[in-house]
């Protein structure tokens, strides 16, 4: 081979990706085959980054938005030499990425999974394949670098983010959200770099897209760079100094390139998106790039310390002159320890303490609002937003130095997304990566707008909180398109996703404790619209029951022989039928189970304690779908909920109309004891 290093290199990343994807007989190789160029020349002459430090916290990250074409990034990795980061963020001296994980791609255990994972291979930044997710999680990453760098200082922070983009990231609708909020905060921190191949897995992309995307993006109020060959360096070179050298607007740099470039009979078709060449074309591929053709998984010498050489080099100076600065900086104790995700001394001394008030009461949204503010002003890393709902979902921080975050003012930390969940959802968790606590917001019936971003945050354990009010019927005339129904179960089904609904403002509070607390997973609060009894906890159990999930209210002398248990709002319902009930002489006990996952996780002995096995009849209360609440009535218990949408009246006319009344709920409970007396003096007979 007679190829001069840096094309040996892009050659390498190119062959490297193929021969990866052909043994495993599954993947992307075409990607990676056009974007070598581009990934290299970032990466070697442009990316402030260190390989033997993947964690210094003013790298510039590097986003692969078209997760598909992994091979590219672990590539990379591999290349660069980046090494691994333990669970505590120690660097440890050893490879991201191997050339044995490398042969093992896509295979069970692997650090080389289809789409990249955080926190599963060091060195991705954030996870992707959902396609548009990337781009947009980077929008999130370039708010954090100005916060950040309006906080502790430009020569602390000015990292900036570049993410890879395909056509199907620019065809998500969450493309869309997240580009006008970044032109909107004129993000000039901000690069997405977009493959223009014109193919997806269906054939041309005429097919479906005929986005003019340069007047687009200009519109966005972006600064937009066309470079016409993805293999001309000199021309890519040119385009990111152009966006290092902008001011006041994020740049799109659309690349033309050739999908599976260098393929004889597939380069520019779908199939080199999506399936390995197969063996006849891996032959004539390399032989077009000069490359050995029977030698698979090839590092040419000189490769390697090519890379050490550009960004090795270059990246240990950067990171080096950084950490002196660190260490000379005031700032230096809080930056440790948000990134450790602690919290400072006292963060919790101020979270009120709310007094008995039955008949007004305090709606969740407004109790929440109280706590968030006392949290606030003590966490300066907390950043609140809501998607053009701030008084609507009661997240606006009203406390000194809490101004609205605009392009003015990076250091605020009320954020304003508009009209735009998905990108809300997203942004949080480019956020949460950079090790901001963040927040966002919106009525739970709209989560759905968000739930793509909500999943991922659950699936790369980061501790967003997702704070969703009007969480029932009980919002009243807004009717059925805003009463929240599936919801609650559907957000209940995600792993990862602790989803507690207090059922009075000290719950509330408590529910906060758990939120804050937290360096993995996030939690999704929700809260309700309308006001809700603060209980007195001399008469009831203290609200710290709920950091168990789930807990014993209201009881009675002896065993129960009924067990209300219910979330939220309707908790107040199961305590007026409890006393309706025990008056007539039903021992029954109340369970407020603000959230299953935490109850659940719970040893066995704290699960009987609460809902004793067999024995108690149980009903359920919940204004939605019934589903899943099997798990803790049983078979034979009884489930007091949601089997169609809502109506649009007055709160206290729905719930009504729909039995969520103390008497309803007691005349239900009545009737379920009565059939459990009877069975069980059936068995008895029988017995006899």
């Amino acid at each position: 081979m007679t190829q001069d290093i840096d094309q040996l290199a892009i050659n390498t990343i190119r062959t490297l990706s193929i021969d990866a994807v052909e043994k495993a007989n599954s993947g992307h190789p075409g990607t990676p085959m056009s974007m070598a160029p581009v990934a290299y020349e970032l990466w070697q002459n442009h990316l402030r980054y260190d390989p033997a430090d993947p964690v210094w916290p003013n790298r510039d990250r590097f986003v692969l938005s078209a997760g598909h074409a992994s091979m590219l990034l672990y590539s990379m990795l591999f290349l660069a030499g980046v090494r691994r980061v333990d669970e505590d963020y120690v660097v440890q001296d050893e490879p991201a990425c191997s050339l044995k994980e490398i042969e093992n791609f896509r295979q069970l255990h692997s650090r080389t999974p289809g789409h990249p994972e955080y926190r599963w291979t060091s060195g991705v930044e954030t996870t992707t394949g959902p396609l548009g997710q990337g781009i947009a999680t980077a929008v999130g990453m370039a708010i954090a670098s100005k916060w950040q760098g309006e906080r502790f200082g430009a020569e602390l922070f000015d990292f900036d983010v570049y993410a890879l983009a395909g056509d199907g990231c620019l065809m998500e609708g969450v493309s869309h959200e997240s580009a006008s909020l970044a032109g909107h905060l004129k993000l000039d921190n901000l690069c997405w770099m977009y493959d223009n191949n014109h193919i997806t897995i269906d054939g041309d992309t005429a097919l479906a897209y005929g986005d003019d995307v340069l007047t687009r993006f200009e519109g966005y109020g972006w600064n937009v760079v066309r470079v016409g060959d993805a293999n001309d360096r000199s021309l890519l070179a040119r385009a990111f100094d152009a966006f290092k050298a902008e001011t006041g607007r994020p740049t799109l740099i659309v690349i033309d390139s050739h999908i599976g470039w260098g393929s004889p009979n597939k380069q520019d078709t779908e199939s080199a998106h999506g399936e390995p060449l197969g063996k006849e074309e891996v032959v004539l591929t390399k032989r077009a790039y000069g490359w050995p053709e029977d030698a698979q998984f090839l590092v040419p010498e000189g490769v390697r310390e090519r890379f050490d050489e550009l960004i090795g080099r270059r990246g240990a100076e950067l990171s080096g002159a950084w950490k002196q600065v660190l260490a000379d900086s005031e700032h230096a104790g809080e930056i440790e320890m948000m990134q450790r995700r602690q919290l400072p001394d006292g963060w919790d001394s101020t979270i009120p303490t709310f007094e008995a008030d039955e008949e007004k009461g305090l709606a969740t949204r407004k109790a929440s609002n109280k706590v968030e503010n006392a949290i606030g002003e003590r966490v300066p890393w907390l950043i609140a937003g809501s998607a053009d709902l701030t008084d609507s979902t009661s997240v606006r921080l009203t406390f000194d130095g809490a101004e609205n975050l605009e392009p003015d003012n990076f250091g605020g930390r009320q954020v304003h997304f508009g009209i735009r969940e998905h990108a809300a959802a997203t942004a949080c968790n480019g956020m949460s990566l950079c090790k901001i606590r963040p927040l966002w917001s919106t009525y739970l019936t709209f989560s759905d707008y968000g739930r793509p971003g909500i999943r991922l945050s659950a699936l790369m354990e980061l501790p967003v909180i997702h704070l969703f009010t009007h969480d029932s019927i009980g919002l009243g005339e807004d009717g059925p398109t805003h009463q929240p129904i599936e919801q609650l179960s559907s957000l209940r089904a995600m792993p990862h996703l602790d989803v507690v609904r207090p059922a009075d403002a000290n719950e509330v509070a408590e529910a906060w404790r758990l939120a804050i607390e937290r360096t993995h997973n996030p939690i999704a609060l929700v809260l309700t619209r309308q006001n809700v009894p603060v209980f007195d906890r001399s008469r009831y159990a203290s609200a710290e029951g709920v950091q168990k999930g789930g807990y014993v209210l209201a009881d009675c002398e002896g065993e129960p022989e009924l067990i209300l248990i219910a979330t939220g709002s309707e908790v107040f319902l199961a305590l007026g039928a409890h006393e309706t009930l025990s008056e007539e002489g039903i021992r029954s006990r109340v369970v407020s189970l603000p959230c299953w996952e935490i109850f659940d996780r719970q040893d066995a002995t704290y699960r009987d304690e609460v809902l004793p096995p067999g024995g108690a009849v149980r009903v359920a209360i919940e204004e939605a779908s019934t589903f899943g609440w099997e798990r803790y009535v049983g078979s034979d218990g009884t489930i007091i909920g949601m089997h169609t949408f809502g109506q649009s009246a007055p709160f206290k006319d729905v719930e009504e109309e729909f039995g969520f009344t103390p008497d309803k709920i007691a005349a239900v409970a009545r009737e379920a004891v009565e059939k459990g007396g009877k069975a069980k003096a059936g068995a008895m007979e029988e017995e006899r």
